[in-house]
């Protein structure tokens, strides 16, 4: 039999191989686009599905309801050449997480929110971000759980809040000890198989194979992706140049994306579903780029924020590993079982050695910036792709990173751990229902804590408090902001004429804190309560 396949032009599938294609789609999906758009009609060759086609021609293939394994499709029966469409449907989708570093909610070329202009840059170019987020789902309440790198990290490890897990670098936490992604999907199915490249975190205490990783680069850390004690400066980042050039893997992003892919590969070859995260050091200092890049952005002139044109080229370069790693899904016929997340540790800086501090602040429009709890320290990117999501949707329910293990296990098939330290919820169900209203956590609102800094902050809805603590662990201060639409804070109180809501969101706050024995504020610095052992 034979055929003749014409493949779309947005999309290239894996293994075009002696008229062949094989890809990966997940179970209980329909019309599931198969990116080829033949002369004639496919048949199925067993009763695993239908085929149809959508109003451009292109195939749309919906499996047989609980049926998985491997089915395939007679494409043009009658022509000269034999093509085969070899569909393998997944029980378990692939799950990837990119965590990016120090990256901003503004700071990429498409609008986090649709419906601000200010919240894109026209400077920096992301276009694979943008792919991303246009093929799917943009959260525009989109939260770190910290202000900074490894509280988020453990959060997001092990699906609490950082008032619970540590709100700075050293913390008592041994996430080993506790519930992680890793080891929660491996619950879910006994197939999994999980890989860390990029950035573990400052003073993590567990390693990642401790937490359930199967492959991973090892308890790595800033120094690990380029600082100036590792880039031969002595001192900080004020001592050395306002940028370094790395011609062969600037912030190790190439060599971060590499890993990944070839993990992946390797599932692809055993069957296994897989979760893989890479934790990028791209966006944090130093900046490093390479000459090329750094080159067309000085051609193209003087950034719209204060950031530098080598950190723009840095930004450029953090994208082509995004666009990369998408390139490899869509070759290896994995981005129908696959979903994508995208996310970063916390806001961006608010300054960059060498930038112009005349322009506007690098997070404009919002208030603060990394290590605050004002939104430029915690509202950070936020996206999703992957089957049923459709694209360009936009949901404005606040989430947060601690809230990806409960959801990483629902779309896994599996049950809620039964750990009752699991702060975060399962927002599978706002995937695929962009007007969903509500996320299933065990409290309805997002907690936020640093009491070293000596303030607190919950999201509720559209409101945010911000509490302000004095030397005795007792509220001096607090600010309360209407947050969605206009996220800008500063000259925005409203705790004056709305007493009731600010009372309302302070004892969800104090309960919070109190619940997960949080790090009190104290004369000498913060004290953490003990906690009972498991």
């Amino acid at each position: 039999m034979i055929a003749r396949i014409l493949l779309c032009v947005f999309s290239t599938l894996l293994a075009v191989q002696a008229g062949s294609i094989s890809l990966q789609i997940l179970a209980n999906q329909k019309d599931v686009p198969l990116g080829i758009k033949p002369d004639r009609d496919a048949v199925p060759q067993s009763g695993d599905g239908t085929v149809r086609r959508d109003k451009n021609g292109e195939l749309l293939f919906t499996p047989t309801p609980g049926f998985t394994g491997e089915t395939k499709l007679v494409v043009a029966p009658g022509t000269r050449k034999p093509s085969v469409v070899t569909i393998d449907v997944r029980g378990r989708p692939n799950i990837i997480l990119i965590l990016t570093d120090d990256q901003g909610w503004t700071q990429l070329s498409a609008k986090m929110d649709p419906r601000l202009t200010t919240s894109r840059s026209s400077y920096l170019e992301t276009p694979n971000m943008k792919r991303l987020m246009l093929g799917g789902m943009r959260f525009t309440s989109g939260y770190s759980p910290a202000p900074l790198c490894t509280p988020t990290r453990r959060a997001i490890l092990c699906g609490t809040s950082a008032a619970r897990s540590g709100t700075e670098f050293v913390s008592p936490w041994v996430p080993s000890e506790h519930t992680t992604i890793p080891c929660a999907l491996k619950q879910a199915h006994a197939g999994y198989r999980c890989a860390h490249f990029g950035k573990w975190g400052e003073q993590m205490i567990s390693t990642p194979e401790e937490c359930g990783y199967d492959a991973s680069d090892g308890m790595t850390g800033n120094n690990t992706g380029g600082m100036p004690r590792s880039l031969g400066i002595e001192g900080g980042h004020s001592d050395g140049p306002p940028h370094f050039i790395d011609n062969k893997d600037p912030k190790r992003t190439s060599s971060i994306t590499t890993k990944a892919i070839g993990f992946m590969t390797e599932q692809r070859k055993s069957g296994n579903p897989f979760y893989v995260q890479l934790s990028y050091y791209a966006q944090h200092l130093s900046v490093v780029c390479s000459e090329e890049t750094l080159a067309k952005y000085r051609r193209k002139g003087t950034p719209d924020r204060a950031y530098t044109q080598a950190w723009a080229a840095m930004m450029e370069e953090l994208d082509s590993g995004v666009g990369r790693l998408l390139t490899a899904l869509d070759d290896l016929g994995m981005s129908g079982n696959t979903y994508v997340f995208f996310t970063a540790d916390n806001g961006g800086r608010g300054s960059v050695p060498g930038g112009n501090g005349k322009l506007l602040a690098p997070n404009h429009p919002l208030s603060g910036s990394k290590h605050s709890l004002l939104e430029g320290g915690i509202r950070v990117p936020f996206i999703a792709q992957g089957p049923g999501i459709t694209s360009k949707s936009v949901s404005h329910l606040p989430v947060a990173g601690y809230d990806f293990l409960p959801t990483f296990v629902d779309l896994a098939g599996g049950t809620r751990p039964a750990s009752n330290e699991l702060d975060g919820g399962s927002f599978k169900h706002v995937l695929f229902d962009p007007n969903a209203r509500s996320v299933n956590r065990p409290e309805k609102a997002l907690f936020f804590h640093r009491p070293r800094r000596r303030m607190s902050a919950v999201r509720n809805g559209k409101h945010k408090l911000m509490v302000a603590w004095n030397a005795k662990n007792k509220v001096a201060s607090r600010q309360l902001y209407v947050v969605d639409p206009n996220p800008t804070e500063e000259g925005r109180d409203i705790a004056e004429q709305n007493p009731k809501k600010a009372d309302q969101l302070q004892s969800l706050l104090l309960a919070h804190l109190k619940r997960v024995k949080a790090e009190e504020v104290s004369a000498n610095g913060g004290k953490k309560k003990k906690r009972k052992k498991k």
